[in-house]
């Protein structure tokens, strides 16, 4: 009778619990949430981000119209086609008004455009528009930006359609608000930029997407911003090449979804390296010096779950010191390859699982075998450093689907 009461009590308490675990994930909003294992495939495919046009370096000019540009004349681009622009002007913008169907091809020869207050290039309609510079350029707004439709015209360059940045030379970008703006995909394939802004270097709604090219940016808040309000599933930045240089006062590259570095060299100084919600770095070299997080997965996208997640490449991060965090996850952290080298008073910190499957971490100059929590205390240390032994608890982590 004993051992039939104490498998009741035992069975009741265990749908107690199970039920309690319910309501609180019901309560907290994941109850549609499907989740797949750590160390999973990458969340972006390359081969889907870029066309060959957006990779292709020079345009094809036997038939461009050649436009000079001059003081206080405004352009007025209406049709597809390649148009290279060359020349100096003051108070002139280049208007892209083509059909919803047409692509553009704006091919910069020696162009320097400075504004007071208006875009350089403004694209207003077409279905794409790739931006090619084909000999060194600048552009820059001095002032106050103005406003269209109770929208601020706020990116020297700015579109609201699909826009690719390609080229064999160097564009140099100042503003007194960002750089450059998309409001759609903004696609970096070539080129050299440099960018100085007083708010963000470059920001798109739905995604920023780097195949090559040199990024030089230097933001009194973001250098790399992607966010979409009305989207969960946007707002995203892929980084498969190029070498990136972020001075910034915030964050450095920040995606409210995700971030995905598959390679190239990606070297940020700023409050906070990387911010995003699901961060997936599977190669390239990460070199991050912060004064807040250095790389920072939190809760600001409804589409994924908070995860950092590291399969292959090489990351370093030296923090400030203070109350900072080196690799702080509201939620996971995976880590299967690469090589993690951790600098800092705080280097991990995680709310939810840990899981080290192979690569190398070093702490503070120590070579160790798992992932520390330097938040759960004495603890949160010993959870950590079991590492993979937590493989079979770490199946509830990882991204939504």
């Amino acid at each position: 009778m004993k051992s039939n009461t104490l498998y009741r009590d035992i069975m009741k308490a265990l749908v107690s619990f199970v039920c309690a675990a319910l309501i609180l994930v019901n309560g907290l909003g994941l109850g549609s949430m499907v989740f797949a294992s750590a160390a999973g495939s990458p969340l972006f495919d390359a081969n889907e981000l870029f066309t060959d046009r957006d990779l292709a370096q020079t345009a094809d000019l036997s038939e461009a119209e050649t436009i000079a540009v001059s003081d206080g004349q405004d352009v007025s681009i209406t049709s597809a086609g390649v148009y290279l622009l060359t020349g100096t002007a003051k108070n002139a913008t280049i208007y892209v008004e083509a059909g919803v169907e047409d692509k553009v091809q704006l091919v910069l020869d020696s162009l320097t455009i400075e504004n007071d207050s208006l875009p350089c290039v403004y694209v207003r309609s077409a279905d794409k528009v790739f931006i090619t510079t084909s000999a060194d350029s600048s552009l820059s707004i001095t002032g106050s930006v103005q406003q269209e439709d109770g929208s601020k015209l706020d990116g020297v360059i700015f579109s609201r359609c699909d826009l690719t940045l390609s080229g064999t030379a160097t564009l140099t970008i100042a503003s007194t608000a960002n750089g450059v703006v998309g409001k759609d995909d903004l696609k970096i394939t070539g080129g050299t930029y440099v960018i100085t802004a007083a708010s963000k270097a470059i920001e798109a709604n739905d995604s920023i997407r780097v195949a090559g090219g040199t990024l030089i940016l230097t933001a009194g808040t973001d250098g790399l911003h992607a966010e979409n309000s009305d989207d969960d599933t946007l707002g995203y930045i892929y980084i498969g090449g190029g070498q990136i240089s972020v001075t910034a006062g915030d964050d450095g590259i920040h995606a409210n979804a995700a971030v995905q570095i598959d390679d190239g060299s990606v070297s940020v100084n700023a409050a906070e390296g990387i911010e995003s919600t699901y961060i997936q770095i599977n190669g390239g070299d990460v070199t991050i010096q912060g004064r807040d997080d250095g790389i920072n997965a939190a809760n600001k996208s409804s589409a994924y779950r908070a995860t950092i997640e590291i399969t292959g490449g090489s990351v370093t991060v030296t923090m400030a010191s203070g109350d900072t965090d080196g690799i702080d996850s509201n939620g996971d952290i995976y880590i299967s390859g690469g090589t993690v080298n951790v600098t800092g008073s705080s280097t991990f910190d995680y709310d939810g699982t840990a899981q080290y499957t192979g690569g190398t971490i070093i702490v503070n100059g120590q070579q160790v075998n798992g992932i520390p929590n330097q938040m759960m205390g004495g603890m949160g240390g010993m959870r950590g450093m079991t590492g993979g032994s937590m493989g079979g608890m770490t199946g509830m982590g990882g991204r939504k689907k």
